[in-house]
């Protein structure tokens, strides 16, 4: 029965440039989707820009533009860029929008109905200069725990605390550097921690949409549950929904100079990009029945799917306030998140210093080819929300290996043969040959990984019928066929069949590699390729056009040409001015707002079995600060840990340990740099293939793998390097 998806993407935020990082959660997308409509299945696929909140008009005042202007421009980039790397979505479009207006309004309203809206005073700091309250991304001052300066508001980058803006010390305004007065404030709170919201989302998060599937990825509900707590718990705080004025956004109904928290009307874009799309449609005489996939009831007696790929930065969002905010406003909440990791280059974070913070854009106008990359970061997805390691050699080789040397040099060595001797027809196909390829298409391998999202799986298969396919023209050698008389009929059998078996490869490929395709498709002169029916050879007699080259090889110049451009000189400059530096942080601090309004998971202890106190007192247990936190090249597991325990050298400088820890499946090594924990400091050195590992992190896990998951104990506050757990 085809299915009737209506699958969205994070919207990009309307302040800064796509680059390859944003890219791996669209291209993952994209493919999903693209299989699925050669399924035959209905798919609406859409986005907007996120365009709300204090860094966008500061940004725009900043450029001597109105917001309007700003967003404007941003959207036309955004989709040129989507565009150029094969995202094909069926509407782009912006939540300055009077659709997204509706919906917002829409569900405040039926919420505040609901009894689930509530107003109380809060104390805010207001820069008496711009006459504005300040988001706590746009306060600094030094931190109340450990004094660093130059700290924003909601979380110190020197010691991971966090805390609130009203207690930083000597706080200054990050957009004209005056010192801040409080002001108190009324603000409106979408109440999370209402009890009916607690059970929702706790069935929601760890159980099953209608098709049986797990709406969460197991290490996504893993991390919902130490939000959400065990049962009889209720760890979840009331969510602030308002921001002050001046702000750009929506106002709130009723409420003059109170505007729409950014954060609320973001996932709504997604229901307004749809809703506009329906609209544009309708004008072209087509129907799309919106409320079957909105409205709750409807949505469930016409068995409609909504599917959102996002990356695991804003899960706190997906996974708690939207779905949340849905429910008790009648709408239908997502069937499934489908959650990414982050981009690494070359093992490490983004960098421009290195070149490595790669703009969409930088890409398309050095002239690499965008599908190479669509191929390489497909064959490193595969379904969880690990990271994505983008190493540049790596990724030369496997283009130039699989898709130059094993894939398209399948149709470069035959179809020649096809135009000059055999008047560009085919003859008959050995289907004896095709057998791998025939089981493939019938067993349904490649399809299932593609439909769980487990596309390297998928290319691993793919690769290997290539393997299948070389090996079939090098033992046959239609070059050494072509010289010998009498062996015409067997050339054509092999050249047919070769191209029989590149014509199912490409399809396998088209989801991944779809301009490609569209190539190939042009060149065989059959219709475009669908996913559906029994699986058939080309036929004989069946007319080819003469073959052109459809992909060049990966130069290392290219890729240097690549980093070259995007390289941020490490010159001195002068220091840039404080309201720019807080207008580039500012889009990246609604994970710390969410983090910071719910309360910390407790960590649970899985029960053992009795030892002594003297057992226990062999074992030195120190607390750790994690200095430095990084992949380590050829692991799959491991993550190489710098650990303060409070040791010095000789000298007196800190020496800090080194430890290599299994928890690569579980942490971006970014995300632990500045996280203190405990550490065994007395179990003996160990050497290890990458190098000599001094210790030992603490760890929780499930033993009976009934709740996926590992996770690094982390010490209460106050708690210093060195410090002896006792």
């Amino acid at each position: 029965m085809p299915r009737k998806l209506l699958v969205t993407n994070a919207l990009p935020y309307a302040n800064g440039d796509i680059h390859l990082g944003h890219l791996v959660g669209y291209i993952q997308a994209d493919i999903w989707v693209r299989y699925q409509r050669m399924r035959g299945h209905s798919v609406h696929y859409v986005c907007a820009d996120d365009t709300h909140g204090t860094p966008v008009m500061l940004r725009a005042e900043k450029e001597g533009l109105t917001p309007e202007q700003l967003i404007e421009r941003v959207h036309g980039e955004h989709l040129r860029d989507f565009t150029a790397f094969g995202v094909a979505f069926d509407n782009y479009h912006s939540t300055h929008s009077v659709e997204n207006r509706f919906y917002a309004e829409d569900i405040y309203g039926k919420l505040k109905a609901g009894g689930l809206i509530d107003t109380r005073s809060i104390e805010q700091y207001y820069d008496p200069v711009k006459e504005m309250f300040l988001p706590d991304r746009f306060i600094k001052g030094e931190c109340p725990k450990c004094g660093a300066a130059d700290q924003y508001g909601d979380n110190c980058e020197a010691c991971g605390a966090a805390y609130a803006p009203t207690e930083l010390k000597n706080p200054y305004s990050a957009v004209s550097g005056a010192k801040p007065v409080l002001k108190t404030s009324e603000h409106y709170f979408f109440r999370l921690s209402d009890e009916r919201a607690v059970a929702f989302l706790r069935e929601w998060t760890r159980g099953t949409n209608a098709a049986g599937e797990r709406r969460l990825q197991a290490e996504a509900a893993n991390k919902m549950k130490e939000w959400l707590g065990e049962e009889g718990e209720n760890k979840l705080s009331d969510w602030d929904i308002s921001r002050d004025a001046p702000y750009f956004g929506f106002e709130i109904p009723g409420a003059p100079g109170k505007y729409f928290y950014v954060w609320l009307d973001a996932p709504i874009g997604y229901l307004a990009s749809f809703r506009n799309l329906a609209t544009r449609r309708a004008d072209a005489g087509e129907t799309i029945p919106v409320e079957d996939y909105t409205d709750a009831a409807r949505a469930a007696a016409t068995g409609t799917e909504m599917v959102h790929f996002i990356g695991k930065d804003i899960l706190y969002f997906h996974a708690l306030f939207w779905p949340a905010m849905l429910k008790f406003a009648g709408y239908a909440t997502p069937s499934q998140l489908c959650v990414n990791g982050f981009l690494t280059v070359d093992g490490a974070k983004m960098s421009k210093s290195r070149g490595t913070f790669i703009t969409a854009h930088s890409y398309i106008t050095q002239k690499l080819n965008p599908e190479w990359l669509r191929y390489y970061f497909a064959g490193k997805s595969n379904g969880t929300m690990e990271d994505v390691d983008l190493n540049l050699d790596d990724m030369i080789a496997k283009v130039n290996s699989d898709l130059v040397g094993k894939f398209v040099n399948i149709a470069s060595r035959c179809a020649g043969f096809i135009g000059k001797r055999f008047d560009g027809k085919l003859g008959a196909v050995d289907t004896a040959a095709c057998a791998d390829f025939a089981a493939a298409w019938t067993e349904g391998r490649i399809a299932a990984a593609y439909d769980e999202r487990d596309y390297s799986r998928a290319l691993r298969e793919i690769m290997r019928l290539a393997d299948v396919a070389n090996q079939y023209v090098n033992d046959h050698k239609p070059w050494e066929l072509a010289k010998q008389e009498g062996q015409e009929a067997h050339l054509h059998t092999v050249c047919s069949t070769a191209l029989t078996m590149f014509r199912d490869l490409t399809r396998y490929l088209k989801p991944v590699l779809p301009a490609l395709a569209a190539q190939v498709e042009a060149f065989l002169t059959i219709p475009a390729m669908d996913w559906q029916g029994e699986w058939a050879a080309l036929p004989a007699g069946h007319a080819i056009q003469a073959y052109s080259h459809l992909m060049t090889r990966v130069e290392r110049k290219q890729i240097d040409a690549l980093l070259e451009a995007n390289r941020e000189s490490l010159a001195p400059t002068a220091a840039a001015p404080v309201k720019d530096a807080a207008v580039a942080k500012g889009a990246s601090s609604q994970q710390r707002h969410a983090e910071k309004q719910q309360h910390a998971a407790q960590a649970a202890e899985a029960p053992s079995a009795h030892i002594s106190i003297d057992d226990f007192t062999k074992v030195d247990l120190r607390i750790a600060k994690i200095v430095n936190a990084e992949h380590v090249e050829g692991a799959d597991k491991l993550i190489r840990l710098s650990l303060d325990i409070g040791e010095t050298d000789e000298a007196g400088n800190p020496r800090p340990r080194q430890v290599f820890a299994g928890i690569k499946s579980a942490y971006d090594p970014a995300t632990l740099i500045g996280r203190t924990t405990v550490m065994v400091a007395n179990l003996a050195p160990r050497k290890m293939k990458f190098g000599m590992s001094e210790g030992m992190v603490l760890a929780a896990s499930d033993a009976d793998g009934k709740t996926p998951g590992l996770f690094i104990l982390s010490p209460d506050a106050g708690a210093l390097p060195g410090m002896k757990v006792k």
